[in-house]
């Protein structure tokens, strides 16, 4: 039985994943800043560990076979928080896998992250980070699956899905709950080993979506 890190798991959709794979019997390991954050998730497969991704996380890795990296700054912080969570602690997670010897690499990504110069000025620094975090894991020699989903929402989980970017910028929405789904799809999912995916609601299911 594969055990998983999801880095993030106190975030919206690494919490949805980290309950989805327990709820499959899976183990898993929490790498979260507070642990009192997943105290509503009673599980004895359910490992937390306490880590500051601005230090050395790299103790996270050990035992594990494969990981998801979900974690981000957050919409209120500043540049100087980008550069540190969603490009430099996501490059030291690479890194660390890669050292680990992990399987399988989960990237959460963003829409536009690879073309950062068509995103806005506020986002542009958010971009650029995600677009040379997912280049170090396609450089890295990792087994790596990109997803970028597109702008997130809170609405209960459609189910359904398309990887081809809709034509209007407002149909260029995903639910959180769907992403995670996407997410513990994909994991350890061999056949889309070294695959980048944008990622919208849409009209096919998983299977059809990375068939």
């Amino acid at each position: 039985m594969n055990k998983t890190l999801i880095i993030g798991a106190s975030g919206q959709i690494g919490k949805m994943a980290t309950q989805q794979l327990l709820d499959s019997g899976q183990d898993v390991v929490a790498l979260v800043r507070d642990k009192a954050k997943l105290s509503d998730i009673a599980q004895n497969r359910l490992h937390i560990i306490e880590g500051d991704l601005e230090q050395d996380f790299s103790h996270a890795f050990e035992g594990c076979d494969q990981v998801i990296f979900s974690a981000g700054s957050g919409g209120n912080t500043g540049a100087d928080k980008t550069m540190l969570i969603d490009l430099w602690a996501a490059c030291k997670a690479v890194d660390y896998a890669k050292n680990a010897d992990i399987s399988h690499f989960v990237m959460v990504s963003s829409i536009g992250a690879d073309d950062p110069a068509q995103g806005s000025d506020k986002m542009k620094p958010y971009l650029v980070a995600k677009h040379m975090a997912d280049e170090h894991l396609i450089q890295s020699g990792v087994n790596y699956t990109i997803l970028r989903p597109g702008s997130l929402i809170n609405d209960v989980a459609k189910g359904r899905f398309q990887t081809t970017k809709p034509a209007k910028k407002e149909k260029m929405i995903i639910t959180r709950e769907d992403v995670a789904d996407a997410l513990v799809f994909v994991l350890g999912n061999s056949q889309l080993n070294n695959k980048t995916f944008e990622l919208f609601n849409g009209d096919l299911s998983l299977e059809q979506t990375f068939s």
